[in-house]
């Protein structure tokens, strides 16, 4: 295994993971409503789970959509109504001022971790990455991309969690929150497009 080829899988880990997509919209949204502190479980979820979905995709998982090519289709349209439910929820968080928001709770890891199998974005990052880099589907190279991916999640999901709760200071009153959220789940839903044009 060449240094070229490692620099190669991680600027690609990084680039994927950095990028807008749903986890990073909806870190940033917790990060404004809930904090960073309160949002390090949904920040680990997706860590630890994005990384056990490369390790299964790669070592198997990824041959069901080789055979039946129908499966993929039926996943997308799967992850593109569970995303637009989260947008709604997204987009009617309560202000908190509101009673209603004491009641409100971050996402936790274990809903982060399991949001991974119906996260386009995910889907498409993590089959990219075995095809380009483990096409063979060797042990040691979805491992490395597994790992690669566990490395970079954290710093880049810190950078929208952090943004966000920059924001929650502009966002003192509830009005200007509900036009924060109102806009993360117009942005998280049109997450969506690029992966229903690849």
């Amino acid at each position: 295994m060449t240094f070229q080829l490692l620099t190669a899988i991680f600027v690609f880990c990084l680039v994927g993971t950095i990028t807008p997509g749903p986890n990073n919209l909806m870190v940033m949204a917790s990060g404004a409503n809930f904090g960073y502190r309160r949002t390090v479980p949904h920040m680990l979820g997706i860590a630890v789970g994005f990384s056990v979905m490369i390790l299964l995709v790669g070592l198997g998982l990824m041959q069901v959509f080789d055979f039946y090519p129908m499966a993929r289709q039926v996943l997308m349209v799967g992850c593109g109504i569970y995303l637009l439910y989260l947008a709604w929820k997204i987009a009617h968080a309560a202000p908190p001022e509101n009673s209603a928001a004491a009641q409100g709770r971050p996402m936790t890891f274990l809903q982060a971790a399991a949001f991974q199998w119906v996260n386009p974005k995910a889907w498409a990052m993590g089959m990219s990455a075995i095809t380009l880099y483990a096409p063979e589907r060797n042990l040691t190279y979805v491992l490395l991309i597994a790992g690669c991916f566990a490395l970079v999640a954290i710093p880049s999901n810190s950078v929208w969690i952090l943004m966000g709760q920059q924001l929650r200071r502009l966002l003192n009153r509830p009005a200007m929150l509900r036009a924060f959220n109102w806009t993360m789940a117009v942005l998280l839903v049109a997450s969506l497009v690029p992966v229903v044009y690849h």
